[in-house]
């Protein structure tokens, strides 16, 4: 099983070093500290257990370093910086695996960009060596790219001619849309195994600038002082603790997470539970809790229980989300985030929750709403219902008050991947409902919830058990390939962005090229990496 949770003290990759307003994130790989068997962790290669940790550490950074206004991500290994994701673990990997890699070490550097966007963090990529496909890639993350002109070092993506296969982590998408290379050059550069150096590189928009070996530190060091110019006032951050657990066979429960597995059924009930007592109403309370408040614990615990199900559950293909407490409770919370937005640990804890939804977004299983009485999709967990392919909302009047509940987050603050709230892409052909569902009336019935659209089905209470019970049974009998594609194609309606883009083509070029014969097969470029086997391909265009 892999555990996504990790601590600065717990790394065997990277070292994360705080210097007041500057943090330095060195990647020091360890080559024997694998996740699995049978490769080396050679040049700064990396594996997921190496992503783990840099996921960890932007988070800790957000949380616990607020002061840190730049970030500086280098290497300890001298004259590379990064070989990218290791080709003998991808080798060697299902082909699940492989997509939920390189679906996590996208989130990971979407996190770069988030904190970058939202937080003002400037992330500058040193590369002290080459770098060179996931490793450039995690350096095109990054706001500025300054690389050491030694006459060795280079950038490069050489995914295409060396592996049969495409730079995963938003690599391509990155090149054209953030960075505007030009489509010719990015084309040369793509296909060119051993990529630009200095001159070349920086001409052509793939770094920012380079300096010379003897020169390269003062030139990092000048940036940064540069940066920090108008430093702001600094403030104290929180500690993360470690989330507990307890795990049986067919449970994961957290203190406010319940996940429960049916795996002979192919589904699984996961229930968050609201908060209960009295809530801070003042950010120095919020502050004083630390990672104990509602929003920030219950939202790193629904973040985990979501990676366990993706990774370590694959035969489990839907899982129904329930919500359960005092949805006045939750409103109540929404409110004063929503009045204290500006404030930093309220600002992240916001960011936080709209990245673990966009997670909820972007994974590859079925999601459907169960709304009974005792249900709380209010406000913030609103947001699961509406990120659900299906809901059930039960219409039994004799049962016990059922309704769903909007705040004044729901408006904005959890923004999707395409940019869009989630009650923005339901109601895309009917926007003029949103000034009804954000009108004087805040709480909604099953009839006003049915009649607005903001549910699926709402069964009596005759057909309730038969109708979820034969919804489940019917979706977790169909093609899990089908519904993948099918779920990500219906779920992010309106705009392109970057984040859709590289989302939507992740899932369409890693489901398919990752399994075709020139990459993966016995005489694949993937397959024969590193071997005295040469490629072969099949060379008809399909």
């Amino acid at each position: 099983m892999i555990n996504f949770q990790t601590a600065p003290d717990q790394y065997h990759h990277w070292k994360l070093n705080i210097d007041g307003s500057v943090a330095t994130l060195s990647m020091d790989v360890s080559e024997d500290d694998t996740l699995n068997e049978g490769y080396k962790l050679k040049l700064n290669s990396y594996d997921l257990g190496v992503d783990i940790e840099l996921a960890d550490a932007i988070q800790r950074l957000r949380f616990e370093h607020p002061q840190v206004r730049v970030v500086v991500v280098t290497s300890l290994k001298p004259r590379i910086f990064c070989a990218g994701a290791n080709i003998y673990m991808l080798g060697t990997s299902s082909h699940a695996f492989k997509v939920n890699f390189c679906k996590f070490t996208n989130e990971t550097r979407c996190a770069i960009e988030d904190d970058s966007r939202h937080s003002g963090r400037r992330y500058l990529a040193a590369l002290n060596g080459t770098a060179s496909g996931g490793g450039y890639e995690l350096a095109i993350a990054c706001d500025e790219i300054y690389l050491v002109d030694d006459g060795n070092s280079a950038v490069s993506l050489p995914e295409v001619p060396l592996l049969g296969v495409l730079p995963g982590t938003g690599g391509l998408t990155r090149l054209v849309d953030k960075r505007r290379i030009r489509r010719d050059r990015a084309d040369v550069f793509s296909t060119l195994a051993e990529g630009l150096k200095g001159k070349r590189a920086k001409e052509w928009g793939l770094i920012d600038d380079s300096f010379p070996t003897s020169k390269f530190q003062e030139g990092i060091d000048a940036r940064v002082e540069q940066i920090l110019q108008n430093e702001a006032e600094p403030v104290r951050g929180i500690k993360l603790n470690p989330i507990g657990v307890e795990q049986t066979d067919d449970s994961r429960n957290y203190k406010f997470v319940k996940v429960q597995l049916h795996r002979d059924q192919r589904y699984a009930d996961l229930t968050i539970q609201a908060p209960e007592g009295d809530q801070p109403n003042t950010t120095e309370a919020i502050e004083k809790l630390g990672d104990s408040y509602w929003p920030l614990r219950a939202f790193r615990e629904l973040d985990d229980a979501i990676l366990h199900l993706r990774v370590n559950e694959p035969l489990v293909g839907l899982v129904c989300l329930r919500a359960k407490g005092n949805a006045d409770a939750v409103l109540a919370i929404d409110k004063m985030l929503a009045a204290n937005r500006k404030h930093w640990l309220v600002r992240e804890i916001l960011a936080n929750m709209a990245r673990v939804l966009r997670r909820v977004d972007l994974t590859a299983k079925s999601f459907f709403a169960i709304v009974e009485p005792g249900s709380c999709f209010a406000g913030n967990l609103l947001e699961l219902l509406l990120a659900s392919d299906r809901s059930y909302m039960l219409n039994d009047p004799e049962a016990g008050e059922t309704s769903l509940a909007v705040s004044e987050l729901n408006e904005g603050a959890f923004p999707m991947s395409n940019g869009l709230t989630r009650m923005q892409s339901r109601f895309l052909a009917d926007p003029e409902k949103l000034a009804k569902v954000f009108g004087d009336q805040k709480k909604f019935d099953v009839e006003e919830a049915e009649e607005l659209g903001l549910i699926t089905f709402a069964p009596d209470e005759l057909d309730w058990e038969d109708e979820v019970r034969v919804a489940i049974e019917e979706r977790t009998s169909l093609s899990p390939d089908a519904l993948t594609g099918m779920e990500a194609s219906l779920r992010f309606a309106g705009p392109e962005t970057m984040d859709t883009k590289i989302y939507g083509r992740l899932t369409a070029w890693q489901n398919w090229i990752f399994q075709r014969p020139n990459a993966v097969g016995e005489h694949g470029a993937l397959t024969n990496y590193g071997k005295p086997t040469k490629a072969q391909f099949d060379y008809k265009r399909t």
